[in-house]
């Protein structure tokens, strides 16, 4: 488990990172489905309003064995509330500029629907750079109506 959220019916949102998906829960604890078709996700944020979306932080490939798969990025994936994918967000080679992330770890939303994304990142990318740093950003995105 790597972040967990609920919505206004009591369900909760499991970020599984390990096993690259999110699992969701009832009020009581039982297992009710899951949502695939990520690559570890990290940072999870449901709307607390009816038919809620839920905004997802999803790690990039940096291993050898993943590194070449094609559609893996650090991004921010929405999806309803029953898990279907609506949009992903940012530039899926990563980096350091604005709507581009590393390792989003953290996701809020605003009164507007403006999103913030929060990220550290010592970890693959961090340790390749020259010199060795330790990445932290808070970005926000801004909602166009």
């Amino acid at each position: 488990m790597h972040n967990i959220c609920t919505d206004h019916d009591g369900y909760v949102y499991v970020a599984d990172r390990e096993n690259h998906r999110v699992q969701v829960f009832d009020a009581a604890g039982k297992y009710e489905t899951q949502w695939n078709n990520m690559h570890r996700p990290c940072a999870l944020y449901m709307d607390r309003v009816a038919n809620p979306l839920c905004y997802i932080g999803e790690l990039g490939p940096g291993l050898s064995t993943n590194k070449e798969i094609p559609n893996l990025g650090p991004r921010v994936s929405i999806l309803t509330h029953e898990g279907k994918l609506l949009a992903r967000l940012g530039d899926i080679r990563g980096g350091e500029a604005p709507g581009q992330f590393i390792a989003p770890h953290g996701i809020a939303l605003d009164s507007r629907g403006d999103i913030y994304v929060g990220e550290v990142s010592w970890t693959i990318s961090g340790q390749r750079m020259n010199p060795p740093r330790e990445l932290r950003s808070l970005q926000k995105l801004i909602k166009r109506n």
